[in-house]
């Protein structure tokens, strides 16, 4: 496991409280009570947010879990996903995913924090690969933001989205896993589909061990649960990379996860030094938790606290 990251959790200086334009980064402070915004990752959907959501009620903070296009009660959940399964089937069920791309979450995601921003300051938190999402988000509205937070997520800046998969921080990474889980043609049905309550035995194991190793097997099987069959092809290209003049002068920290084995401190502490090189003035400020990949949200106690200071800096303006 590598060094944590240097970390900088001074707040940002407030600047000129007038509104600015789109295409504009956010450096006023709108209003109103701040928002966190929870933008999940691959797979996932807003519900696996509810733990945390409960943790920032506790210390006042507001938040909405969001869920990006084809996902949640927008997603596919074909009959014979269920038991008994019909694998047949399930291969060639039409996906709600087929299409999308994420020219279309990030329409989808602006108007949302449009919506929310009309009544204060938003934070917003991606996970995973809901990170790439954010930084695009960031990149067309940055007026729209008041801090991000990426939560173990993706926030390409020297390479595309997918390429980082092939660096040596991720050498060590076994996605053999989710590869023996997937059922149908992605090309035919526009989309990845994993049978993930096909996990038993050693797929279960390898599949906690990547996601949860720090936690039990009932409490990853309940996460699993939660888990929806599709997720989008669009892998992004040159053009999804963090932009210095809009997504680096937001305010941003990063939760780096020490224990997570999906996508290892290696690789995160590699995001959090391009993305410092591109903004030098606009580091990271950078948060440890001791958490797994999805650890964090089963037991968020420690992560909602370091939500809670950030929401905190941005009250204070």
């Amino acid at each position: 496991m590598t060094s944590p990251a240097t970390t900088d959790t001074s707040p940002a200086a407030a600047t000129s409280p007038a509104p600015r334009p789109a295409g504009s980064p956010a450096t006023d402070r709108a209003t109103g009570e701040p928002t966190v915004v929870l933008i999940h990752g691959a797979f996932a959907n807003s519900f696996s947010f509810a733990p945390l959501q409960a943790a920032l009620a506790a210390h006042g903070v507001r938040s909405a879990a969001l869920d990006l296009p084809g996902h949640g009660f927008a997603t596919t959940s074909p009959a014979a996903y269920q038991s008994p399964q019909d694998l047949e089937a399930l291969a060639s069920a039409p996906s709600a995913m087929a299409g999308i791309s994420h020219a279309d979450t990030v329409t989808h995601l602006a108007e949302a924090v449009a919506a929310i921003r009309a009544h204060g300051p938003v934070i917003a938190l991606a996970h995973s690969r809901g990170g790439t999402a954010l930084t695009l988000a960031a990149n067309a509205r940055p007026d729209l933001f008041a801090h991000l937070v990426y939560a173990s997520a993706w926030a390409p800046v020297d390479l595309d989205a997918a390429a980082y998969n092939a660096e040596p921080e991720m050498a060590g990474v076994d996605n053999a896993v989710l590869a023996s889980l997937l059922v149908g043609s992605p090309g035919e049905l526009g989309a990845l589909r994993c049978n993930f309550r096909a996990a038993t035995g050693e797929q279960f194991a390898a599949l906690k061990d990547l996601f949860a190793a720090d936690r039990s097997a009932d409490e990853f099987r309940t996460f699993l649960s939660l888990f929806q069959t599709d997720e989008g092809l669009d892998a992004g290209g040159s053009g999804d990379r963090a932009q210095a003049g809009t997504w680096g002068r937001i305010p941003r920290t990063f939760l780096r996860l020490g224990a997570d084995r999906s996508i290892p401190p290696a690789m995160q502490d590699r995001l959090i030094a391009e993305g410092d090189a591109l903004t030098p003035d606009n580091p990271y400020r950078v948060r440890t938790l001791d958490s797994s990949h999805l650890g964090w949200l089963i037991d968020p106690a420690e992560a909602a606290q370091a939500i809670a200071d950030i929401v905190a800096e941005v009250r204070a303006g």
